[in-house]
């Protein structure tokens, strides 16, 4: 008969953090492996051509580091939380049999929220690319 489970850990708490210890070695070890391998084993010929940006041999015209309006980002910040905040629309839909009224007044609330979000958002402009 061995040592009771609750015992052990009460003995020694550490041995409660062995499984993420080991799941944390594995996940580092196993991307360092595939890293350390593919280095090994890939071929290694730079010439002119692969070290373009564009290796189809069009010539890269301009710089690289040209700078962008704000509202380049401002426009991709606002599309991806309404893209964002519109994916909650999918688990509603998966249980609205279930939800009944109390379901959809609480998705016309969020809705209505995120309407009036996208009215602030073109009001003051955000929307505006010149």
């Amino acid at each position: 008969m061995g040592i009771p489970t609750a015992l052990f850990l009460e003995v020694n708490p550490i041995y409660g953090y062995l499984p993420i210890i080991v799941v944390l070695t594995i996940a580092m070890i196993i991307p360092a492996a595939g890293l350390f391998v593919g280095k090994l084993i890939r071929p290694s010929k730079p010439e002119a051509a692969k070290l373009l940006p564009y290796e189809c041999g069009i010539e890269p015209v301009g710089d690289a580091r040209e700078r962008f309006s704000v509202r380049y980002y401002m426009v991709a910040m606002l599309f991806l939380i309404f893209d964002v905040e519109t994916i909650f629309l999918f688990p509603w839909a998966v249980v609205y049999d279930q939800l009944a009224i109390f379901g959809l007044i609480e998705i016309l609330i969020f809705i209505a929220i995120l309407v009036v979000g996208y009215y602030y958002a073109w009001r003051k402009g955000a929307l505006e690319w010149t």
